[in-house]
């Protein structure tokens, strides 16, 4: 299941930016275009009884898989 994939790639990096968070760290799933891949199909999936125009990323990690996700489905990426 792509939840448990995702909770063994995301590592975790405790106490930063300062103490008592946790920072959570994508960057292997980066690395992972398998991994990444998936997670798009994902998405897609899920959302694919909704009629979208557009994706907009609002934030870094928007950008990172809002991107792939708007490439994939033929729609617009607004960063």
């Amino acid at each position: 299941m792509i939840s448990q994939k995702l909770d063994a790639a995301i590592r975790e990096v405790p106490n930063f930016p300062k103490a008592g968070i946790s920072f959570k760290d994508i960057t292997p799933l980066l690395l992972d275009a398998n991994l990444s891949a998936e997670i798009i199909d994902v998405f897609i999936e899920k959302l694919s009884a909704t009629k979208i125009d557009a994706i907009v990323g609002v934030e870094s990690r928007g950008f990172l898989f809002g991107f792939l996700l708007a490439n994939k489905m033929g729609i617009p990426f607004v960063p």
